[in-house]
């Protein structure tokens, strides 16, 4: 049996791997090292999968065992107002991500670079601040403003 409370800090750290992968990844192509490139982002989009099978079932364990799928947030004020703000664009962002990495690595694949390096201009800081996000939201939410 899974012990769901481990689960929101194994999904930060997976967040977490996911934002040096994707720093790594972006160096490695401005230095034009194309085989460390790939290495980086293909462990990335591997790292987010592995996120979203965590995150899901996380969700899912917490919602048939507690009755609900969600934590709720301990601060107030500002605190709060912050809080929501990064959750809905973090929420937000992260429903486009899979698809955009996808494509990405699709037209890498297929060596069409030129539609490649157009999507990442966008999709690489996407992806990267829905990873940097989602390790803030599990601190704010789990650390430092964590309900009683």
């Amino acid at each position: 049996m899974i012990d769901v409370s481990t689960l929101p800090s194994v999904n930060a750290t997976l967040n977490g791997v996911a934002t040096v992968l994707l720093a790594a990844g972006y160096v490695a192509i401005r230095r034009k090292n194309v085989p460390l490139h790939r290495g980086c982002m293909i462990s990335a989009f591997g790292v987010s999968v592995l996120f979203l099978i965590s995150y899901v079932t996380y969700h899912t364990l917490r919602q048939m065992q507690e009755g609900v799928g969600h934590t709720r947030f301990g601060g107030a004020g500002v605190a709060a107002g912050v809080y929501y703000a990064v959750l809905i664009s973090h929420v937000l962002l992260a429903a486009v991500v899979p698809g955009f990495a996808i494509l990405l690595l699709r037209w890498a694949f297929r060596g069409d670079f030129i539609r490649h390096r157009r999507l990442a201009r966008w999709a690489f800081p996407i992806w990267l601040y829905v990873s940097i996000t989602g390790v803030l939201i599990y601190l704010m939410l789990y650390h430092w403003f964590a309900s009683a």
